[in-house]
This record gives C-alpha cells, structure tokens and sequence, in this order.
C-alpha cells in the first residue's frame, strides 16, 4: 500500500505543483506526476527529519501539502538546473 499511496499522493502534488509554478510547461502531464512522486518523496523526508513525523505513508491532506511543497522545491530545482526562466503568472 505504500507504493501505491506514494504514486497517487505524488501524482496528485506533481498535478498541484504544475498549476503553481509557471514556466515549465514544456514537462507536460507525465513530467510533472514524475516530479511530483520526486517531490513527494523529498517533501515527505524534509518534513518528517524537521518535525520527526512520519509524512511519506498515507493519503490524507497533510501529506498531500507536505508532498507539494516538495514537488515545487523539485520543479524549481529542475528549471533552474536546465537553464529554464520562470515566465507567465503564478504564484511562484
């Protein structure tokens, strides 16, 4: 169940972090679920070294935030690391 739970929960994160930062979206769909499973995984190990909680097993609202958070951090990381300027509107 925990994989199955880290693929949607990271789907859903890549999905979220698609609409928040602008200017990738050469990735597409498939880029950013990848990137959010990516995200999720590094979210869900910086949440839980910070706070000692476990945030990588489950589905449910918090670990969808944590995995977010992560899957921008990743999203930002890659376009910076490809050379690629943010463009457009978004939050980030």
């Amino acid at each position: 169940m925990g994989l199955i739970a880290w693929l949607v929960v990271g789907a859903i994160a890549g999905w979220l972090a698609g609409f928040l930062v602008r200017g990738d979206e050469r990735l597409g769909v498939i880029g950013h679920i990848l990137l959010g499973i990516v995200g999720g995984l590094v979210g869900g190990f910086l949440a839980g070294a910070l706070t000692g909680g476990n945030y990588i097993t489950g589905i449910n609202l918090t670990t969808i935030i944590v995995a977010t958070i992560g899957a921008v951090l990743v999203v930002i990381v890659w376009n910076a690391l490809r050379g690629r300027r943010r463009v457009g509107r978004g939050g980030i």
